[in-house]
Order: structure tokens, then sequence, then C-alpha cells
């Protein structure tokens, strides 16, 4: 089988994309001898479809020959982004792979896929292709880039690798937003990663409690957990404008609820409360156990303990349903 030379994708290049795409990750030649194609047959369908960018490189830990897939959308991104940076020497190389990627994504679409208008939702489990997803993410942004994040960041090289994304999407024109949870401003090298962050133009926001992790690309494409209390469960990755605006109203209110990194926000009521207690105090209130107050404040159940004595000893009551009755009454829960 010979590569197409008319700008459109191969029957069976085709095939093979699709199989692969259902699958999330498969081993290649596996799946190639399931769809009955000979070994040139797979071999030129993976030349292919690494040409067009629609195959993901294999990582390090993974099995010899698995692969996974590049959305159409992403594929074609990404190979303009390339494309316009060296368009004077390969003009005519970037025409026809656009049409040989454009053709594929039609063709994918009118199969089942989502168009921009609709909403589309991916369940990934495998850590590789979650990987690749915040790979993607990252290198397609074109306005605004949103993320919020419960837990400690890795320290060290992870730092550094988020700190070139952020300048090269600012430096692009994007927007880059984040919020992180308050307490990590205590350790002293995500104080100074965010403090960096905000002298590259990054808007940095701490919040007593984050919901979940959250990554909001130009308001079309969100990535999060599938389970915020257990990571291992994977992710999810919504795409179309019509689903992320729902994730993307949760992030403005998260937002609009955080104070700017360096920045504390006076309180209306109960000035002698921290951030932190302030959010003990509300979800206790909203009948939230403390395990989960706990889970959401990053906190052990002992220092949930200690901090509600505190707050208890601050409003004078004895018993936390006395607590949450008198913090409403003074407008605290507001």
């Amino acid at each position: 089988m010979s590569r197409p030379t008319d700008g459109k994708s191969s029957d069976q290049a085709l095939a093979v994309y699709q199989e692969l795409r259902n699958r999330g990750s498969s081993n290649y030649g596996e799946l190639t001898a399931e769809l009955g194609l000979s070994d040139a047959e797979a071999q030129s369908c993976w030349v292919e479809l690494t040409q067009l960018g629609l195959l993901a490189e294999p990582a390090s830990d993974d099995s010899p020959g698995t692969v996974a897939v590049v959305d159409p959308e992403v594929a074609l991104l990404r190979t303009l982004a390339q494309e316009q940076r060296d368009m004077r020497q390969r003009q005519l190389r970037a025409e026809d792979r656009y049409a040989a990627i454009e053709d594929l994504a039609g063709r994918y679409m009118r199969g089942g896929g989502a168009t921009h208008a609709e909403v589309e939702v991916e369940v990934l489990t495998s850590r590789r292709r979650i990987q690749q997803a915040l790979e993607d993410l990252s290198e397609t942004v074109k306005d605004e880039s949103a993320s919020m994040h419960p837990g400690a960041l890795p320290i060290g090289e992870f730092l550094e690798r988020g700190l070139a994304r952020d300048r090269r999407l600012l430096e692009s024109g994007a927007r880059v937003r984040a919020i992180y949870q308050q307490r990590f401003v205590a350790v002293p090298a995500l104080a100074e990663y965010f403090s960096r962050q905000v002298e590259l133009g990054v808007e940095v926001r701490l919040a007593p409690v984050v919901p979940l992790n959250m990554i909001l690309s130009d308001r079309r494409f969100a990535l999060l957990p599938i389970d915020p209390d257990n990571h291992a469960a994977g992710a999810v990755l919504a795409r179309g404008s019509a689903l992320v605006r729902s994730y993307l109203a949760l992030y403005e209110y998260c937002w609009q609820t955080s104070s700017a990194f360096g920045h504390t926000e006076q309180r209306r009521g109960g000035e002698r409360l921290t951030e932190q207690q302030h959010a003990a105090i509300r979800m206790l209130a909203a009948g939230m156990k403390d395990e989960k107050i706990a889970r959401s404040l990053g906190v052990s159940l002992r220092t949930l303990s200690r901090l509600m004595s505190e707050v208890m000893q601050e409003l004078g009551t004895s018993s936390r349903f006395e607590a949450g009755v008198r913090a409403a009454r003074l407008g605290w829960l507001d």
C-alpha cells in the first residue's frame, strides 16, 4: 500500500487510527494483525500516521510496541504552529500536510466525533494518555490557560518546566491564570515559584479550599479527574464550549473567592479567624463530615480538630452545632 498523494488519508490508515483512538493505547503489531493487515501494509500505515502527526511517541516506561494517538484537531494546530515558523522553506509541505489532516479530521467527525458546536468526553485511564493530553493542551493554547491545584506540586525540574511553559504562553499573547491552595505559601520552594510566576505575568491566586485539579484551555477544552478523591482513577478530557462553559463557571467562582498571591483580603466579620478557619466553619455549616473537610483543606483530622476548637473558642461556644449557628448569625458564612 503506497501513501496517497492527493491530500487524502488512506482507508487502511483511517481504520488503524480509529481503532487506536477507540482503545486509547494499544500494541500496534497486535492491532494491525487483528485488522488483517500484512506487515508491509502495517508499516505503510505507521509511516503515514506518523507523518501526519497522529501518533504519539511511546514513553520510556511503555511496553514495546505500545502506541497512542493524537486528536486530529490537536495534530492540525500543532502542525500549523510548526509550519508557520518555517513557512518560507516548507510552504508546499505544509499545504499538503494540512489537507491530509483536515480530510482525516473531517471523515472522523462525520463518523461520530464532535464538531466545534458539539461536545465530546474522553475518559483517560492511561498515565501516558493523560500526560499526552496535558502536553497537547499546553502546546495548542491560543487565548487563555486556566488551572487550579489542590495538591502540592513536585519541586525541582517540574517547576522549571512549568515556568518555561508559562513564559512561552505569555510571549504568544495568551493569558495564564492559576489557583493554588493557600497553605503551600509556607513551602519556600513553592512560594518562590509563585513569585516567579507573578514576575513573568501569570495571574496567581490562593484559596483555603481548592476543590479539584482542573486545567482549562481556550474555553474549549477541560481536563479534570474522574474522582477528585482518587487520582489513580484517571481523568476526563472534555471538548466543546457547551460543556466546558460549566467547568469555567466553577473556575470563575473559585477565582472570585480566592485572593491574589501576596494580598490578604479583609473580611467583614471574624477578622481574627484565618482563611483556613473560615473555610472550615463554612464547610461544617454545610453539613460536611470531618474527613471531607480535612481532605478539602489538605490537613489531618487532628489539625482539623484543633482548628475547630479555636473557632469555638473565638465564638464562645461549647459545641460545633452552636458554633455554626452563631457564625451564621454573625454573617461569617456569607
